[in-house]
C-alpha cells in the first residue's frame, strides 16, 4: 500500500474567480496552483546545469523537460513533450502498471532522464520510444530517436555508468543499444508471457519501492537482472469495468499467505557475450540470434524476497539484499564474479519486521555505510569490508530518512532527518571517518526540505516547503551558502494562488497524548473568519498507515483549504503506526492493525470535541487507501462518536491484499489468525451505523474491487443504507482530472448533507452544489 497519496490526490483543486469562491474544480485546471513546482531535478554530472521537469501553464499534468544555466542564470525549455510526441501517448500494459505503481498515472509526457556520464547528452523515454538529447546541440539536431515503437514499448531506459551502452527493457526482455555504433544487443530471450527479465515484480513495485529490474557494474562490463516467473501466483479473476465494455482480468495477485513469483538474480558479463549471442537490428531485422551465458546468483526457489541490488566501487562483485518471508531477517549477500559464491555478509533481525531502505553505499576502501533501526531508529552505521560495525555517523535517537551524499573526498556525509522535530526535514552534515561527535544542520528554513545533490556532492538543489508556502527550489553549495534561487514561487500577485490568499487559513501545529502516554502530533485548520464564540463541524482527514507522515511543517493538502472555506474545521493526526518517529512507534499496530491506529485517532477526536469551537455531534472523517480503512474502521467501532465518514478504495478484510505489505504488519495468516479476525472491518460492522460514502475505483488492480463488493453486500444484509460512488475505469488512484473533480463534490455535498456547516457557522460560505453528482 506504499502510501498512496490520495489525501494528496485533490491537493491541486479549487473553482475561479475570489478568494471567497475557492472551490473544488480549479484544482485541477491550468496554471497549477501550487504554482511552478520542478520534478525530478537533477545536476549534471560536470555541474554545469540542473535539468527538471515542469507541468505545461496550460495542463500541469504534461511533463516537458527543462534546464537552468548555473554559469548564466538562465532558465529554458530543453523538450517540449507535446510538439515531440503531438498525437498523444498509447502506452504498453506493463508501463500503465508501471505509472500506477509509482502513482504517476495521472502524467503524461516525459516522466524520466537520465545523464551520460560526462553530463553532455540526456536520455528520455517518450511514448515507448527513447531520445538522445545532445546539450551540445540546438532544435531539432538535438535530438536524435534511438528506438522505434514497430519493435515493441520501451521501458526503463538508462545509460550505462561508463557511457558506454543505453539500456532498456522491451517486450520483457532486457536489451543494449551500443551509443557510438548504434547496434542493438538482445540479453535475454525467454521473456513473454508469465517471464519478465529486467523488470521488478508488482510486489516489488508497489509495497517494497523496488522499480528497478537491472543493475549496471561501475565499468559498464557487467550487468545484473532479476527474471521474474510468475507461474506460481494465485489468480485473481476480476473484472474491470470501464465506461464502454467490460474484461475479465486474470491477474497473478498473491493475497496475503499466497504464494509469490519466483524471482532469480542473474549476472551476465559482457565480456563474456559472444557475437553468436548477440541480435543485431538493421532497420528492424533480426541479423542474428543466439544465446548468453548467464551466472545465476539465486535459484528462485527460496519463498523470500529480492529487496535491493547494488555495486561497489569495482565491479568485483555484486552485492544484493535477501529477506525473509516473515520479513524478520534482512541478508546483506555479495557474489563474487570471479569464483561464483555468495556469502552473507551482515544481518538485521527483528521481532516484528525489518524495514528496507535504499542507504547502503560501498565506499572506496569496501567498507561501507548502512542505515538500521538496530537501537530503535534509523541511523547511518559504517561497517568494514568483512560487514564488521566501525561507528555510528549520525545522532542517537534521531531518524533519518535517507543518506543525501556521501564526499569521501573531504570526509563528509550529509543526510535527511527531522533532527529534534519530527515534523521537519533538514540536510545535515557530519565527518565520515569518525563516530559522530557533533552534526552540522546545512538547510535553513523551519519545514521539509527535499535536497538533490550533486555527484561530487559539491552543490545541491534543494526543494523546500514551508507550512503556509508552497515548494521554493534553490541551488546551494554543500556550506548551506545559496548560490541561486530556480524557482522562487512567492506568493505574490501574479502567483496563480494569489487571488485567494487573502482567505487562506493558517495550519495550527500541536501535540496531544493518546491514554498510553504516547505524544501524538496534529496539524489543525480553521475557517476564514473564524470566530472563536461559535462551534464549528470539523473533519478528520486521516490515513493512519505505516509509511506516511500527515502532518508536517509543510505546504498543506489545498483540500483543506476548500474545506476550511466551506464552514469545518479541519483536522489532521499522526498517530502509532506512522513513521518518522522510530521504529516502537511504528510497530505498535504488529499483528493488531485497526486497533492502536483507530484508538489514536478517538483520542484525537475526543480531544477536539473538548474544544470549545467544535460541535461534539457533527465531526466527520475521510481517508483513501489506509485512509479509507482506517475511515471504516473508525464508524464501525465508534459510530457515537463520529457523525459521517468518507471511505475510498478501502481494505476492508487483509486477507484480500498482498503478501509483502499485509504480512510484513500481520503476520502470515496461519500464524496470526484472530489478529485477521479482529482486523477485518466485517468483524465490527454491526457498528457501523453512521452515514457512509463508499469510493472505489472500478479497476482497481491495488486494492481490488472486491473490498467494497463484500462491504456492500455485509452492509446490504443488515438493511444498512450507505452512499455509494464508484469510477468505471479508475485504478487505486484516480488519475483522471475529471473524476478527481466529481469526487471533490461528492466529498463536499456528503458532508455538506450531513455536517451542515451552514447551520452553525454563519459567517462561512454554504457548499459549493457546482457539478454536484
Amino acid at each position: 500500500m506504499r502510501r498512496v497519496l490520495f489525501s494528496g490526490l485533490l491537493m491541486m483543486m479549487s473553482s475561479v474567480a475570489a478568494a471567497a469562491d475557492l472551490g473544488i474544480d480549479r484544482l485541477f485546471e491550468p496554471p497549477a496552483l501550487n504554482g511552478k513546482t520542478p520534478q525530478g531535478l537533477k545536476v549534471a554530472p560536470d555541474g554545469s546545469r540542473i535539468t527538471f521537469l515542469r507541468g505545461k501553464e496550460t495542463d500541469q499534468f504534461q511533463l516537458d523537460l527543462w534546464q537552468y544555466d548555473i554559469a548564466t542564470g538562465k532558465t529554458e525549455l530543453l523538450v517540449d513533450s507535446k510538439l515531440l510526441n503531438p498525437d498523444g501517448e498509447t502506452l504498453s500494459a506493463e508501463e500503465q502498471a508501471r505509472r500506477e505503481r509509482a502513482r504517476t498515472a495521472s502524467l503524461k509526457g516525459i516522466l524520466e532522464y537520465d545523464f551520460s556520464p560526462d553530463g553532455k547528452r540526456l536520455v528520455f523515454p517518450l511514448n515507448g520510444e527513447v531520445f538522445l538529447y545532445d546539450l551540445g546541440k540546438s532544435g531539432e539536431e538535438a535530438i536524435e530517436k534511438l528506438t522505434s515503437s514497430a519493435l515493441g514499448f520501451v521501458t526503463d531506459a538508462r545509460v550505462s555508468p561508463g557511457g558506454r551502452y543505453l539500456s532498456f527493457v522491451r517486450e520483457q526482455n532486457l536489451w543494449l543499444i551500443e551509443l557510438d555504433s548504434k547496434r542493438s544487443i538482445q540479453l535475454t530471450f525467454d521473456g513473454g508471457g508469465l517471464i519478465s527479465n529486467g523488470t521488478a515484480e508488482f510486489i516489488a513495485q508497489e509495497e517494497m519501492a523496488r522499480f528497478e529490474g537491472y543493475w549496471w557494474s561501475p565499468d559498464d562490463q557487467a550487468i545484473a537482472f532479476a527474471r521474474v516467473d510468475e507461474s506460481p501466483v494465485p489468480i485473481q479473476r476480476r473484472f474491470e469495468i470501464n465506461a464502454d465494455n467490460v474484461q475479465v482480468i486474470e491477474q497473478r495477485y498473491p493475497a496475503a499467505g499466497q504464494t509469490n513469483a519466483s524471482v532469480k538474480l542473474g549476472v551476465i558479463d559482457l565480456n563474456q557475450v559472444q557475437p553468436g549471442g548477440l541480435v543485431h537490428d538493421a532497420g528492424g531485422t533480426t541479423v542474428a540470434r543466439g544465446s548468453v551465458k548467464v551466472d545465476w546468483v539465486t535459484d528462485g526457489t527460496e519463498d523470500a524476497y529480492l529487496a535491493r541490488v547494488d555495486w561497489p566501487k569495482h565491479s568485483d562483485f555484486v552485492a544484493y539484499q535477501w529477506q525473509s518471508r516473515d520479513q524478520r531477517r534482512l541478508e546483506l549477500r555479495t557474489y563474487s564474479l570471479a569464483d561464483k559464491t555468495s556469502k552473507t555478509l551482515l544481518v538485521e533481525e527483528s521481532k516484528s519486521f525489518v524495514n528496507l531502505n535504499d542507504d547502503l553505499h560501498f565506499l572506496a576502501d569496501d567498507d561501507f555505510l548502512w542505515t538500521s533501526e538496530r537501537d530503535g531508529f534509523a541511523r547511518v552505521y559504517r561497517f568494514d569490508s568483512a560487514g564488521r560495525l566501525r561507528y555510528a555517523l549520525s545522532p542517537e535517537g534521531w531518524v533519518v530518512d535517507r543518506i543525501a551524499a556521501v564526499d569521501e573526498k573531504n570526509d563528509r556525509l550529509y543526510f535527511l532527518s527531522g533532527g529534534p522535530d519530527p515534523l521537519q526535514a533538514q540536510v545535515f552534515g557530519v565527518a565520515l571517518n569518525e563516530a559522530v561527535k557533533s552534526t552540522e544542520m546545512i538547510s535553513a528554513g523551519e519545514g521539509i526540505h527535499n535536497p538533490s545533490f550533486a555527484k561530487d556532492a559539491s552543490v545541491f538543489v534543494d526543494t523546500f516547503s514551508a507550512a503556509e508556502a508552497p515548494a521554493i527550489v534553490r541551488l546551494y553549495r554543500n556550506t548551506g551558502e545559496k548560490i541561486a534561487v530556480l524557482e522562487a514561487n512567492a506568493l505574490d500577485d501574479d502567483h496563480p494562488y494569489a487571488p485567494y490568499l487573502a482567505d487562506h487559513a493558517k495550519s495550527e501545529f500541536g501535540s496531544l497524548k493518546n491514554p498510553g502516554g504516547d505524544t501524538l502530533y496534529y496539524r489543525m485548520i480553521k475557517p476564514a473568519g473564524f470566530d472563536a464564540t461559535k462551534r464549528y463541524p470539523a473533519i478528520v482527514n486521516v490515513y493512519g498507515g505505516p509509511h506516511k507522515q500527515m502532518v508536517q511543517k509543510a505546504w498543506g493538502d489545498l483540500t483543506w483549504q476548500v474545506l476550511a472555506r466551506q464552514g469545518y474545521v479541519v483536522f489532521v493526526l499522526d498517530n502509532r503506526g506512522s513513521p518518522r518517529r522510530g521504529k516502537a512507534f511504528e510497530e505498535a499496530l504488529f499483528r493488531q492493525m485497526g486497533g492502536p491506529e483507530v484508538d489514536d485517532q478517538l483520542a484525537g477526536i475526543r480531544w477536539l470535541k473538548n474544544q470549545t469551537f467544535i460541535d461534539p455531534t457533527r465531526v466527520g472523517v475521510y481517508g483513501w487507501s489506509y485512509g479509507g480503512y482506517m475511515s471504516l474502521m473508525m464508524l464501525a467501532k465508534h459510530s457515537d462518536e463520529i457523525a459521517a465518514g468518507i471511505a475510498g478504495a478501502p481494505v476492508t478484510d487483509w486477507s484480500l491484499y498482498d503478501t509483502h505489505y499485509t504480512e510484513r504488519y500481520m503476520d502470515h495468516p496461519k500464524a496470526n489468525a484472530d489478529g485477521y479476525d479482529k482486523s477485518s472491518v466485517f468483524a465490527h460492522v454491526d457498528g457501523l451505523t453512521a452515514p457512509l460514502l463508499l469510493v472505489h475505483g472500478m479497476a482497481d488492480d491495488n486494492v481490488l474491487f472486491t473490498n467494497s463488493t463484500k462491504l456492500m453486500t455485509a452492509l446490504q444484509e443488515k438493511g444498512r443504507p450507505f452512499d455509494l460512488m464508484t469510477y468505471p475505469g479508475a485504478k487505486h488512484g484516480i488519475s483522471s482530472p475529471y473524476m478527481k473533480k466529481h469526487y471533490g463534490h461528492a466529498l463536499l455535498n456528503f458532508f455538506a448533507r450531513h455536517l451542515q456547516p451552514a447551520a452553525t457557522a454563519s459567517a462561512a460560505p454554504t457548499a459549493n452544489s457546482e457539478g454536484t453528482p
